[in-house]
């Protein structure tokens, strides 16, 4: 049971003053408990992917544009490429979400497609939305142009702004993309209940920086 749990999780550390130790003990719990992946900041993929070197099911997943987005293509683009050679075997980019709330559209589906075609064959791409800031309509247009975009899977947060996961966005979410792609629940994860529901309304794959008290069935409290 615990394995199956384990297997939502992408074990995750994206706070600003983590040391190397703690990426260390990050690695060391996916491996023992069989996570799908950690969840890091670009400067720590090489340190994660070298600790996870002889790990088959854990891979090393990275974010781009985070927390805000705002970077240019070009940048995400590269970021993703450099990301991949140092070891990142999935890569959750955010949205241009300014754009997206300006109308436009294409703006934000050449964004994602951009951190798609560097990732092509080498990495799974997750497209992070920040749910807590679209309307319902933004929110099916972002998922949308994912889709269109060739993204393996949409996320509904960065947990670093003004809110997480909803179960209303999630099932919004999976109800828009279909089975087509998978949906990311992300921000607020914080035990094993909430980890439950959010599978129930559609969710494939669950960020949380409480992994460990999640599989132990355990309230643990969220480091975003």
């Amino acid at each position: 049971m615990t394995k199956d749990i384990a297997s939502y999780i992408d074990h995750t550390l994206l706070k600003a003053d983590v040391k190397q130790e703690q990426i260390i003990q990050l690695c060391q719990e996916a491996k023992e408990y069989q996570f799908a992946s950690v969840c890091i900041n670009p400067y720590w993929v090489q340190e994660a992917a070298k600790a996870l070197q002889a790990e088959e099911n854990v891979k090393v997943c990275t974010v781009i544009g985070f927390p805000l987005g705002q970077s240019a293509t070009e940048t995400k683009k590269f970021e993703t490429e450099l990301a991949i050679k140092h070891g990142a075997e999935e890569i959750d980019m955010v949205i241009n979400i300014g754009a997206l709330k300006d109308g436009n559209y294409d703006v934000v589906q050449n964004d994602i497609e951009a951190v798609v075609e560097a990732a092509k064959g080498k990495a799974l791409v997750k497209v992070i939305i920040e749910t807590c800031l679209l309307t319902d309509e933004e929110k099916t247009v972002a998922c949308e142009r994912s889709v269109k975009a060739g993204a393996d899977f949409v996320k509904t947060s960065t947990g670093f702004s003004t809110g997480g996961a909803t179960i209303e966005d999630v099932k919004l979410m999976r109800q828009t993309v279909g089975d087509q792609v998978g949906v990311k629940a992300s921000g607020g994860v914080r035990n094993l209940k909430d980890l439950e529901a959010m599978v129930e309304a559609g969710a494939t794959r669950i960020g949380a920086s409480s992994g460990v008290e999640i599989v132990k069935g355990l309230e643990g409290q969220a480091n975003y």
